[in-house]
């Protein structure tokens, strides 16, 4: 992997906050993602199940992990199971994962870890202790699963060979621990926002009139693989002028124009772990006092937000409570009416015009990281805050984001050293 290695405590430590939350006699299996198909006899790049990663720290296809701690024998009360090599797959593949380095990863001693190939065979001798059995499914409530997962394969396959097992869902458990980030977690997180301070620098001294979004892309990926990471946390955003009033433009195939602000909402991924930045800058280097306006409406609309992020506030009162600053704010715009706004359906807020989405998710393994949006702020938790005023008829789309983890005595701007204010934005592109 190109990242450093990470302590397996991490992933020890993980392990047991899970087995905490099972009922008595429980067995937990987690799949490996699939390699995906491309055409003919192309892949796609591999990226692994962020839940068997968190319980694991194995990046590596074609392993299981099997969990069942009140098992009667202890080898069988963690157990991991890998794809295992040849000298083939060394010359056409490359290396994978040995006995003893699946130890140094996982923390898992060496005797609990298999070849695939003899699943059936230690299984066998573990699921008919068990009472519940936990088997994964992306129960993301943006997800739009479209395709069978090895996931939904395997469900399948063990109620065709288990039938009378109760099955049990893991999401729920694993949404409920990966919301609240570990201290080790903590500085992945970082790492990818650190590289992506680098890159959005190397952009404030590239970005000029004439200049295409594909090239400020190339830019963009050069920074983030020179610096450890696989690339962007997720499909970059480069989106100039009018481009930037949809939401989710990924063509990046536009020449970028003098008198436009172009909005770059990227973020680099490291270790699994993702960054997720968003600023709007002008091509020129200057700002209209329009532009300006715009942006540090928006500036603080995003200011105010952060600190509502609060441990105890809940998701959606947070969003009612920014969705109230941003009215003024786009009033103060001559965008809305006051009196419109006085009398408007509180069901359909008429700052959803301007600004249609929400202000913050959850971050961390997941761009749009899993979490109870029903659950109340806590420390340890990370969220984006990222609000925005898209103005179409002006061509004109503004939306800055950065990434906070809530504290115990208040919260952390992770991203406090990249550019944002106006002033600073226009003297590094000069």
């Amino acid at each position: 992997m190109r990242y450093l290695p990470i302590d397996s405590q991490l992933f020890v430590q993980n392990r047991q906050r899970l087995t905490a939350l099972l009922k008595p006699k429980s067995l937990v299996v987690v799949n490996a993602n699939d390699i995906m198909p491309t055409n003919a006899d192309g892949t796609m790049v591999f990226r692994q199940n962020n839940d068997l990663f968190y319980l694991t720290g194995v990046d590596q296809e074609e392993t299981r992990l099997v969990l069942f701690p009140e098992h009667p024998d202890p080898k069988f009360r963690e157990v991991l199971f890998l794809r295992e090599t040849s000298e083939l797959i060394e010359i056409w593949e490359g290396h994978k994962l040995t006995k003893a380095e699946a130890e140094q990863v996982t923390g898992l001693p060496q005797k609990q870890v298999y070849w695939m190939h003899q699943f059936e065979q230690i299984f066998g001798q573990m699921v008919f202790e068990a009472d519940h059995i936990y088997l994964n499914t992306n129960e993301h409530t943006r997800a739009t699963v479209d395709v069978q997962s090895r996931d939904a394969r395997y469900i399948a396959e063990f109620r065709e060979r288990y039938p009378l097992h109760q099955l049990e869902r893991l999401a729920p458990l694993m949404h409920y621990l990966r919301a609240i980030k570990q201290p080790q977690e903590i500085p992945l997180i970082q790492t990818a926002i650190d590289i992506t301070d680098k890159m959005f620098r190397r952009l404030l001294g590239f970005i000029k009139p004439g200049v295409w979004e594909y090239e400020i892309e190339a830019e963009m990926m050069h920074e983030f693989l020179r610096n450890r990471s696989r690339g962007a946390a997720y499909s970059p955003i480069i989106a100039s002028g009018a481009n930037a009033c949809v939401l989710h433009y990924i063509d990046n195939s536009q020449q970028c124009q003098d008198g436009d602000v172009i909005l770059l909402d990227i973020g680099a991924e490291y270790a699994n772990y993702n960054a997720d930045m968003t600023r709007s800058i002008p091509v020129n280097g200057r700002f209209t006092a329009r532009q300006r306006a715009v942006y540090e409406a928006v500036l603080r609309v995003m200011k105010e937000a952060t600190q509502m992020l609060r441990p105890g506030n809940l998701w959606d009162e947070y969003h009612r409570e920014v969705g109230k600053v941003m009215e003024s704010e786009l009033i103060g715009l001559g965008l809305l009416d006051r009196t419109d706004v006085q009398n408007q359906d509180p069901d359909a807020p008429l700052y959803k015009k301007y600004f249609m989405h929400g202000t913050s998710h959850f971050l961390g393994l997941d761009v749009h990281d899993v979490g109870n949006k029903y659950r109340k702020m806590e420390p340890g938790m990370v969220f984006t805050v990222e609000p925005g005023i898209y103005i179409r008829e002006e061509k004109l789309g503004i939306r800055l984001e950065n990434n906070v983890l809530i504290t115990e005595s208040g919260n952390i701007d992770l991203m406090k050293n990249i550019p944002l204010e106006v002033e600073e934005i226009e003297e590094m592109m000069q």
